[in-house]
């Protein structure tokens, strides 16, 4: 399979489709107090840098780049449709995003993910591209349903 990822402004009805469903599923794992995802119209804001991943005409992915300050940036939003995962469409975004983040000059970049089950295998996609987890930064606090990663770039 052939993927293709595309910087995107979220007006297509596939991406805003994904990204419903991402949240969705967050909220079955996660308490509402606790869920750090951004909506599509958070994720359209001038300091995040969205992208999605293509197969062909369909939406298979995606992940975002949040600008926390001039040297730290946040990765937001990685997803990849279940029909997908194991393909490698996870490695490619954070990839992307990782090269995005040196582009910009980035000291550090940063995640949130969830503590439990349903995020382990997150939490080994990140842990494999060099992340450590860390405490809380920016504007999070300490959380038992948050798991906090951070790269030096």
């Amino acid at each position: 399979m052939v993927f293709t990822i595309r910087e995107d402004d979220l007006s297509g009805p596939e991406v805003r489709q994904l990204l419903e469903r991402h949240l969705d599923d967050l909220a079955l794992h996660s308490p509402a107090e606790s869920m750090h995802a951004m909506s599509a119209d958070r994720l359209s804001g001038p300091d995040v840098t969205f992208w999605s991943v293509w197969s062909g005409d369909r939406v298979v992915g995606c992940g975002a780049l949040k600008e926390i300050d001039a040297t730290h940036g946040e990765v937001k939003s990685m997803r990849t449709i279940d029909d997908v995962r194991g393909q490698g469409v996870g490695g490619l975004v954070l990839e992307h995003l990782l090269g995005e983040a040196r582009r910009r000059g980035y000291a550090r970049v940063s995640l949130e993910t969830g503590s439990d089950e349903p995020f382990f295998a997150a939490h080994r996609l990140y842990e494999r591209h060099g992340f450590v987890r860390c405490g809380p930064f920016a504007d999070y606090a300490e959380d038992p349903w948050s798991v906090f990663m951070t790269l030096q770039l």
